[in-house]
């Protein structure tokens, strides 16, 4: 006989990715700053040898001591730049993914606590839409961040619902497919 969920195991096992929003939220915060941050510090590192290269083009060492010290100095102007690099992309990363997961818990929680691939969509197509405006994209550029907001809205939202629906938590939709007036949430399943 399997035990009864307890109300704070089955509201974690009820809500996205099994996490409660109050650990859901900061988890994929600081997944997002530490993705980010990777991204930052390979790019930032490159970019700054690049510009350290173009600035001292025109003053290039000719002993070996003198390309000893110019690599030294190229190395320091690389991790200073990754450095920083990482920590600004690792922070815009982190907030707009803080952002996608806000929103969908406010969505999920306006529609009645329904947790379903609906929620991740518009979230997506929020996200996108402020990150359009906030950059001052074009309208075409807008557009294709708002399909691209669409479809990883959708395609996580999904996921989502069918890593919730292996674990027995059926969505709405399924219900409403198959005509059941039960309401969303967890279904137990008993072993044989």
């Amino acid at each position: 006989m399997v035990p009864p969920l307890t109300d704070q195991a089955s509201a974690a096992s009820a809500s996205r990715l099994s996490l409660p929003f109050q650990l859901r939220f900061p988890v994929t915060t600081a997944t997002g700053f530490f993705a980010g941050s990777f991204l930052g510090v390979s790019h930032g590192s490159q970019t700054a040898g690049l510009r350290f290269r173009a600035e001292n083009a025109h003053r290039l060492p000719t002993s070996s001591t003198g390309w000893f010290l110019y690599h030294k100095s190229k190395n320091y102007h690389m991790m200073l730049g990754a450095i920083k690099e990482g920590l600004k992309m690792g922070s815009k990363v982190g907030f707009w993914v803080g952002g996608f997961f806000a929103v969908e818990e406010a969505i999920d929680r306006v529609r009645g606590g329904r947790a379903d691939f609906l929620s991740s969509v518009v979230a997506g197509l929020s996200v996108a839409g402020g990150f359009s405006a906030w950059h001052r994209f074009p309208l075409i550029t807008a557009a294709r961040t708002a399909k691209i907001g669409l479809l990883s809205g959708l395609a996580f939202g999904l996921t989502q619902d069918a890593l919730g629906l292996a674990k027995g938590r059926r969505p709405f939709y399924v219900n409403f497919n198959l005509g059941s007036k039960k309401a969303s949430g967890n279904v137990m399943v008993q072993p044989r």
